[in-house]
């Protein structure tokens, strides 16, 4: 097996992302009477036209009709060229660029000024950084594989190009010489296609000639045009020439992309501007008492720099007051209720039961989620619909499905507890905030921090990473068939489950429509509005899945054996479909009976030891 570092590394309020929650310490910026900036934004267009995301009406040169569900992609190594031929490089910019999330700029700093003719970059983070450990790089780096959903997970390196969607292939005509199996008017059914750019051999340079002053800021347009990326000079077709690439050595497929690279890249208008300075102003934490003790939280070495709260320092008083209020029953309107009632801790804080039951018995509409490695999800519920954990936390207090009470009534309840009450919360926001006044932002805090602290890091899988235990045959090959594409053209069996619960979180924490069976629940359409989201749910972690029966957002499943049967026969093809599923054949993977033996095996390797139920509350 592939072998990663796995120490931990402590992390806690006064080290590493969070230090600056303290310091307030900022680079100083640039010499403006000695250098400019130039602002690089790319526009993603389709045949010279804006592409729009979700829309099933793009034409390939084989006569297929196409959709972009996904594009992202990683550039590095910028230069410029200066009117004398020579080149002033960016050393150590890389730049993450998402149509879905609307990344579509980066600023090159520190140009000295001057006149130049030519703007270069390369797809693709350059070797010494693709071969480096992702867990290195700050929360917010292009590079750290939980904000920008591109590293290859444990196989190593990143995707370069990450470019998805659903396609229909050419109707058949009554001039083709193959016998119609259906009339001229029946469309074509929706396939998927998942176009994957990556190693290094595929890295590519695009070199752009555009006249740019920078005696000044100033900025430059770039056309990204997808239609050629696919049409020329070598046409790609899906039917023919393969629906996936994973960018294997010999593949034709990443081969034809290559060749279109350097097409597909215009300069669409250069302009002069002076992009705004903007200087990050120094996070003051909230209510940081005189006296606290700095919390350590302990990741994995292989987990990604998580994002923490910087105005939320982890510290040991606040940990303790959350961990008291996640217990309290006086969160709900009847005195029944606590936090834990849904997320128990020995089912690694989720609820066994279909859908939890709130005050009075009402039942809610959805399965409850687990809840720990929540420091790397940056949206939450099943459907997204809350920004950030501080926010979600007080939504179940309120909700008439679950707790059913007011803030204000939480309030009150709290701070009337007495000094002989258990516990004693006037005193225990006096540790944690340096007053014992409780207010719903107080009350918020503390439980975000509580739990930040829930991690779940040392299962079975990661101790055989570091050689401290082996795995079974039957876990082995769950692990090889996990960690494969399955692509028939390039004779690769496997079940693909990495694309949406790779790396060492196991979930890229989007959002997919899995091929489920529609219920009235329309998932995240009903937050977003958007048709394209119909249908799509969070995706979990796979840690610890042994543990958090039922599965799916409406716990219809009861065992993993049932899970891992829908994804190889009961995928049902629907128009947002993931495309990751719908390249394959209708129903699914068709896995036989001894590989869906073999992943169950190994997903109950992901199982925890003492390290959540021993830390339960």
């Amino acid at each position: 097996m592939h072998r990663l570092s796995a120490t931990h590394r402590p992390f806690s309020g006064f080290a590493a992302t969070a230090i600056l929650v303290f310091t307030g310490l900022f680079l100083a910026g640039p010499n403006r009477s000695a250098a400019s900036s130039l602002e690089l934004t790319i526009r993603p267009v389709f045949n010279g036209a804006p592409l729009l995301l979700d829309s099933l009406r793009y034409p390939n040169a084989a006569g297929e009709t196409l959709s972009v569900t996904r594009l992202s992609y990683l550039l590095s190594s910028f230069a410029l060229e200066r009117e004398d031929g020579t080149w002033i490089e960016q050393v150590g910019r890389y730049a993450w660029f998402d149509a879905v999330k609307h990344r579509d700029t980066v600023r090159l700093d520190d140009i000295p000024n001057g006149r130049y003719r030519a703007l270069r970059f390369c797809l693709g983070p350059d070797p010494e950084a693709n071969a480096a450990a992702p867990a290195r790089f700050p929360a917010d780096h292009a590079l750290n594989a939980n904000f920008n959903g591109l590293h290859w997970s444990w196989q190593g390196g990143y995707i370069f190009l990450a470019l998805e969607g659903l396609y229909r292939a050419r109707a058949a005509t009554s001039s083709d010489t193959v016998p119609l199996a259906a009339p001229i008017f029946t469309a074509p059914p929706l396939s998927g296609y998942a176009y994957h750019l990556a190693r290094d051999p595929q890295r590519t340079r695009i070199t752009l000639t555009a006249p740019l002053d920078l005696t000044h800021d100033a900025g430059v347009g770039v056309d990204f045009d997808l239609g050629a990326l696919l049409n020329a000079p070598r046409p790609l077709s899906f039917a023919r020439d393969g629906a996936a690439t994973h960018s294997r050595d010999g593949d034709p497929v990443a081969a034809a992309l290559v060749a279109n690279l350097r097409g597909a890249f215009r300069v669409a208008g250069v302009f002069s501007a002076a992009p705004a300075i903007s200087v990050p102003s120094p996070v003051k934490p909230l209510y940081l008492p005189a006296r606290y003790t700095p919390y350590r939280l302990k990741i994995a070495a292989s987990f990604p720099i998580p994002d923490l709260p910087r105005d939320n320092p982890l510290i040991e008083e606040r940990v303790a007051l959350g961990k008291a209020l996640f217990n309290e029953t006086a969160l709900s309107r009847d005195g029944a209720l606590s936090c834990a009632s849904c997320h128990q801790g020995g089912a690694a804080f989720s609820d066994p039961r279909r859908v939890s039951l709130g005050v009075g018995g009402k039942p809610g509409t959805r399965n409850a989620m687990p809840l720990f490695n929540l420091a790397w999800k940056s949206s939450f519920f099943w459907d997204g619909r809350s920004p950030s954990l501080r926010a979600q936390i007080l939504v179940p207090i309120q909700d008439h499905a679950e707790m059913d009470e007011t803030l204000e009534r939480v309030v009150a309840k709290l701070a009337a507890a007495s000094v002989d009450a258990a516990p004693d919360y006037p005193a225990l926001f006096m540790a944690a905030f340096g007053a014992p006044e409780i207010t719903t932002e107080k009350l918020a805090l503390a439980l975000e921090q509580f739990l930040l602290t829930l991690t779940a890091h040392d299962a079975k899988f990661d101790r055989a990473l570091r050689g401290q235990e082996n795995l079974t045959a039957d876990e082995q090959r769950g692990f090889e068939l996990f960690m494969t594409e399955n692509d028939p053209r390039t004779g690769q069996r496997g079940a693909d489950c990495f694309h949406c619960h790779g790396g060492p979180l196991f979930s890229d924490h989007q959002f997919h429509n899995n091929g489920l069976t529609a219920t009235e629940d329309i998932g995240r359409e009903k937050f977003t509005g958007m048709t394209s989201d119909r249908g799509k749910f969070a995706t979990p972690s796979l840690r610890n899945v042994a543990r958090t029966a039922p599965y799916m957002h409406d716990g219809r499943f009861s065992t993993l054996e049932e899970v891992v049967a829908h994804y190889s026969e009961g995928v049902v093809r629907t128009p947002t479909l993931d495309p990751n599923l719908a390249k394959h054949p209708d129903g699914g993977l068709r896995l036989d009976a001894s590989d869906q033996r073999a992943l169950v095996a190994f997903l109950k390797t992901l199982e925890e030891l003492p390290a959540v139920e021993a830390r339960s509350y």
